[in-house]
């Protein structure tokens, strides 16, 4: 259901940007748009690649973002301007690519398109809201999960379920079902083992009734997993330690970026290390035991954005004074984890991982359920935890990353590695402290 609303989502931006751009040529050429059009399609049609990319980028496609909030609509207004800026940059800097340089026609077609999509959007957020295509859920358990995801539901009917009730047995489910017009069943897996279970959702068949485990219904709609649901048995199930052609595929990727990019920013590394070495005393360098695949020591390379001489707790605080003003740069910008680069050419870890902690810190998550489990792949310089959730500064924090590492341990594969490194370039550019 998820995929399917994301994909009208999809198609409906890629029609309304051919359409506003015909609009858009219609409304200054008039019965002669034609001519211009033909000239206008490919150099557009490049830009438009652009605009969906930025849309991702700013979670237009996701869910929970369709309901139209201030949220929303801050999300929106952001990525029209950032896809005319960018589309403006673009043809001014490459004019034998795109053999346009359009001033009063981008700024007509950004206002007609902003205006039709929002438009669509407002409307699909309606039929969604308002009962098309809605599944009614029976949920059946007791875990404090589905308070979560009925808390969750609730407060984004957009997303397409609606919940006609939780039971905590299985009595009278048969007569329920009939009553509240039930399509759809989440239960804990618990229940699956019960034979007694077994037999009436074995005579709802006829019916054609969905039956979603409630691990699998929480991992769709939060892209995590729920800890509290999860046991041995589980991850012996539905977690592989290894995807040769996947991880041969992705070392020989991963080396060859890594390379080129060690190349290509060397006079910026020189530069971040003058600048250290300036204003602060101190190693350039900064070095750190962090554990790997298989909870193997090595050692992380950054720049040094501390200062030396002072001492603080494990990890790093909101205006943290013990942070250098170059520091401070190197830290909003990332550059100063440059030096990792290093850290991939060796294998100590991949581009996109869990984020290796220092062994304190290990020792310490180490009493959250089943966190043994981010070290049996390789940890990453960015990965799914980290552009979907803050860095943790608490137990709950960790635990709640967690959830996302597993996530991605569970379903790694190198589209999902793609997506992590589109979505990294906004957190380059954000801070989260």
């Amino acid at each position: 259901m998820k995929k399917i609303k994301t994909a009208i989502i999809f198609l409906g931006d890629v029609v309304i940007l051919y359409g506003a751009l015909i609009l858009t040529l219609f409304s200054r050429y008039g019965q002669n748009f034609k001519e211009p059009l033909n000239a206008h399609l490919k150099s557009f049609s490049l830009i438009f690649i652009v605009w969906l990319l930025v849309f991702y980028l700013t979670d237009l496609y996701k869910i929970k973002f369709l309901r139209i909030n201030l949220k929303t609509v801050q999300n929106f207004v952001l990525a029209i301007v950032i896809g005319v800026v960018i589309s403006i940059i673009l043809f001014y800097l490459f004019p034998s690519v795109f053999k346009l340089t359009p001033k009063t026609n981008l700024a007509l077609f950004a206002l007609i398109f902003g205006v039709l999509n929002f438009l669509w959007r407002f409307i699909l957020s309606k039929i969604f809201i308002s009962g098309g295509l809605k599944e009614k859920l029976l949920i059946i358990g007791d875990s404090p999960t589905i308070e979560e995801i009925v808390n969750y539901l609730k407060n984004n009917p957009q997303i397409g379920y609606e919940t006609a009730g939780v039971e905590k047995n299985i009595n009278n489910i048969e007569r329920i079902i009939a009553e509240r017009g039930i399509n759809t069943i989440v239960i804990q897996p618990q229940f699956k083992k019960d034979p007694e279970f077994i037999k009436i959702i074995y005579r709802l068949l006829p019916l054609k009734i969905s039956l979603i485990d409630l691990v699998n219904f929480y991992e769709i709609i939060f892209q995590k997993l729920p800890l509290e649901e999860l046991d041995e048995e589980w991850f012996i199930e539905k977690i592989a330690g290894r995807r040769r052609l996947y991880d041969i595929v992705k070392r020989i990727i991963e080396f060859s970026f890594s390379l080129i990019l060690s190349i290509a920013l060397f006079p910026l590394m020189i530069l971040n290390a003058i600048l250290i070495k300036l204003t602060s005393k101190g190693s350039i360098i900064y070095k750190q035991e962090r554990i790997g695949e298989n909870d193997k020591p090595f050692i992380l390379f950054k720049f040094r954005t501390m200062k030396t001489d002072i001492n603080g707790p494990l990890a790093t605080e909101k205006n943290d004074k013990r942070v250098t003003a170059v520091g401070k740069i190197l830290r909003f910008t990332h550059l100063d984890e440059l030096p990792q680069l290093w850290n991939i050419l060796k294998g100590d870890i991949s581009f996109i991982g869990p984020r290796a902690e220092r062994k304190e810190l290990v020792e310490f998550y180490r009493q959250l359920p089943y966190y043994e489990i981010r070290h049996i792949i390789k940890p990453g310089l960015t990965g799914w935890a980290q552009v979907n959730y803050k860095p943790s500064a608490s137990l709950e924090e960790a635990r709640e990353k967690l959830k996302y590492d597993i996530y991605y341990i569970k379903n790694r594969s190198l589209v999902l590695d793609l997506l992590i490194l589109i979505k990294t370039i906004r957190y380059l550019f954000t801070s989260h402290y």
